[in-house]
Order: C-alpha cells, then sequence, then structure tokens
C-alpha cells in the first residue's frame, strides 16, 4: 500500500470524526431552535465569538465520548516497524489502514493517543475545577456574609496558599514521594466532603419549610456522597463503583486544592458587593436564613462572573495537566494523556515533527475553545 496524500489523509480524518460531527449538528441545531428558552446558555448564540468557542470546546468533548469509536489502533500499542512513519503510512498489520498522524518513537498511533488523550484531560480538568468552585463558593460566601474572625482566618489561610509559586506547588502536591507521606489522602477527605456539606445545605435552605421533600433530597444526598466519598478518598467502596487511580488523586486533589483559594477571593469580594443590595436587605427583613439568602439571593446574582472564570479556570487547569504530564508527573509513563504525548515527541522534533505537533495542536485548541467560550459568555452576561 502507498503512503495516503495530505488530501486523503484530510479525508480519512474527517471520515473518523463522523460521530462528532453528527452530535455537533444536533447540539447546534437543538441550541439555536430553543435559545430563547436557555437562559444565558441560549444567549452564547447570539455571540459569534461564543459560538466559535463552545463549537472547539464541543467538538473535543465529543471526541472524548466517542473516542472507541474514533481511534484507529490501540493507543498503547505498538507495531513492529511503525516507528516514526510519517503521516498517511501504511499499517503493517491489517489492509487498508494507515497511520493517519503517523507514528511516535514507540510505533505508537499518534492519531489514536490524541483522541485517547482528550478523554484523559477531560476526566479531570472539568470535575476538578468543578470541587475547586463548590469549596471556595462554600468558604467565599461563608467569609464574606459572616464576617469578622472567619473571614480574617479563611483569608489569611487562602493568602497562605497563593504565596506558593502555582506550578512549584502543583510539582510538590504530584510528586511520587508526597504519595507516601499520606498528604494528599488527607487533603483528599478534606476536600471531598465540601461537595456533600454544600448540597446538603442548599436542600435544607431551600426546602426547610417542605420537611418531607427537604428530608429525602438531603438524605439521597448524604447516602450517595459518602458512598462516593469512601471510594474516590480512601478506595474503600465495597462495590468498586467508586475509584480513583493514586496517580489521578494526586492530581485531582493538587487541581481542586491550588483553585480553591483563587475562587474563594473572587467569590468573596462579589459576595461583599452584593450582600449590600436591597434584595438581600429584603430577604433579611423576610426573616430568611443565612445561608438561604446566600445560596439562593446571592450566589445566583453571582453567576455571571463565576462561570466565565470556571470555563477560564478550566483552560489553566488544561494546560497545568499538560505541564505535569510534559515532565512526567502524576501519570503513569505509558499514559495517552497529551503532555506525556508532547514530551515523548520532542526528542526528536527536528526529525520527525508530527509526534509532537498534532496533541500540542490539539492542547492549543481546546484552551483557545474555553478562552473564546468565556469571552462570549462574560460578553453576554454583562447585557443583563
Amino acid at each position: 500500500m502507498d503512503t495516503l496524500s495530505w488530501v486523503q489523509i484530510a479525508g480519512q480524518l474527517l471520515s473518523q470524526f463522523l460521530p462528532v460531527w453528527i452530535a455537533l449538528i444536533v447540539t447546534f441545531a437543538l441550541s439555536v431552535g430553543f435559545k430563547r428558552r436557555l437562559g444565558l446558555y441560549g444567549k452564547l448564540f447570539d455571540s459569534p465569538i461564543g459560538m466559535a468557542g463552545f463549537a472547539i470546546v464541543m467538538f473535543w468533548v465529543f471526541t472524548a465520548l466517542f473516542a472507541d469509536l474514533i481511534v484507529t489502533f490501540d493507543p498503547l500499542a505498538q507495531v513492529s516497524g511503525m516507528k516514526n512513519k510519517p503521516p498517511g503510512f501504511p499499517a503493517s498489520e491489517a489492509a487498508g489502514q494507515y497511520y493517519l498522524l503517523g507514528g511516535d518513537n514507540l510505533a505508537r498511533d499518534v492519531f489514536s493517543r490524541m483522541v485517547m488523550g482528550a478523554r484523559r484531560v477531560l476526566a479531570i480538568a472539568p470535575t476538578a475545577t468543578l470541587f475547586a468552585f463548590i469549596v471556595g463558593i462554600t468558604l467565599g460566601l461563608s467569609a464574606a456574609y459572616f464576617g469578622r474572625r472567619l473571614d480574617t482566618l479563611l483569608t489569611f489561610l487562602a493568602n497562605l496558599v497563593l504565596a506558593f509559586p502555582v506550578i512549584l506547588l502543583f510539582y510538590l502536591l504530584v510528586t511520587p514521594e508526597i504519595r507516601l507521606t499520606g498528604i494528599p489522602t488527607v487533603l483528599a477527605a478534606i476536600l471531598f466532603l465540601f461537595p456533600i456539606v454544600f448540597l446538603t445545605i442548599l436542600w435544607n435552605s431551600r426546602y426547610f419549610t417542605r420537611p418531607m421533600l427537604r428530608n429525602m433530597l438531603v438524605a439521597a444526598t448524604l447516602v450517595l456522597g459518602f458512598w462516593a466519598y469512601s471510594g474516590l478518598a480512601f478506595n474503600a467502596d465495597p462495590l468498586g463503583v467508586f475509584y480513583m487511580d493514586p496517580n489521578l488523586l494526586n492530581v485531582f486533589v493538587a487541581v481542586v486544592f491550588v483553585n480553591s483559594p483563587t475562587v474563594f477571593r473572587i467569590v468573596r469580594g462579589i459576595v461583599l458587593d452584593i450582600q449590600t443590595r436591597d434584595y438581600v436587605a429584603a430577604a433579611q427583613t423576610r426573616g430568611e436564613g443565612p445561608w438561604y439568602i446566600m445560596l439562593w439571593e446571592i450566589l445566583p446574582n453571582a453567576r455571571g462572573p463565576l462561570i466565565v472564570d470556571f470555563c477560564l479556570r478550566i483552560g489553566y487547569t488544561t494546560i497545568l495537566l499538560g505541564t505535569l504530564g510534559f515532565f512526567g508527573l502524576g501519570v503513569s509513563p505509558e499514559s495517552p494523556d497529551w503532555g506525556s504525548t508532547i514530551n515523548d515527541g520532542r526528542k526528536l522534533l527536528s526529525i520527525y515533527p508530527h509526534p509532537a505537533l498534532v496533541p500540542a495542536f490539539a492542547l492549543m485548541s481546546l484552551v483557545l475553545g474555553l478562552n473564546l467560550l468565556a469571552d462570549g459568555l462574560r460578553e453576554e452576561s454583562l447585557r443583563d
């Protein structure tokens, strides 16, 4: 078999991503059709920048979801004779199959590793960022609303963490030696409690006057929450449903720990401004409890800046995960994550550029999409 031309490679790549194109078309068709009923999300489709960012981000989200259908080879498999082969080179193991974006220095398919790398990144960055926001929002609301000694203490702790250079703190938290100290497990035991606490307070404050519904929601949150908590933080889930690899736990905890203080300061600043508004004073006059006011009066009116920062912070986290992978920290050496793949490819960059350039472009495009999405959301939120 002859090596494919660049036009043929482009055609093959487009066909491999067919499930992604279908999902994008359906998503855009439904979103545009019902955008007037979808609040801020619907308004996003009035912004060309926001739509472009959303399209790029959702491309990678759907790529991660349909990765098993898209890949052409096992991303970890090594094929004899395929070391550092150029894009479009025919595979030796099956007729009609090609290494669409070439082979790397260990004879693995670059295209398949790029696709699976999207799943690896998007399994960590958004979830860990969400956890960081829950921690930051819970503490930021409390510090700003209650003030006094609690505000002083939490602000001091946040400034203490932020005093460390972010990248150095990440390196410290994900090194293999740190696991032996038990620090990641201790941090996980503390940080992973916050979603349970947050949801419990949320339901209790909202449905305090409807005790039956409140009790059902709180009970479900506690049962499911502590079930997941036992598995994720301590690998103690008896059914094995919730489990987190020790390497992944290190990275996850590091992301949450490093991002939480910044989110805390953003939330605290917003709440200090919003709590002086008339509708907050009206809720206090009605006799509403402090947590009801914080979660159902103040927080919804702070959603615009927080949503924008959430998108940007996922981008920052993606870059940090790529940096960690590049230096071989926090992930297994054979992992197809983009940082590790870039590191593998950069060793022969002057001779065979494709193994490093493909994952680098993937990482760059995802971060660009998140930044454009954040710009679109900021633009639309300012119009509210």
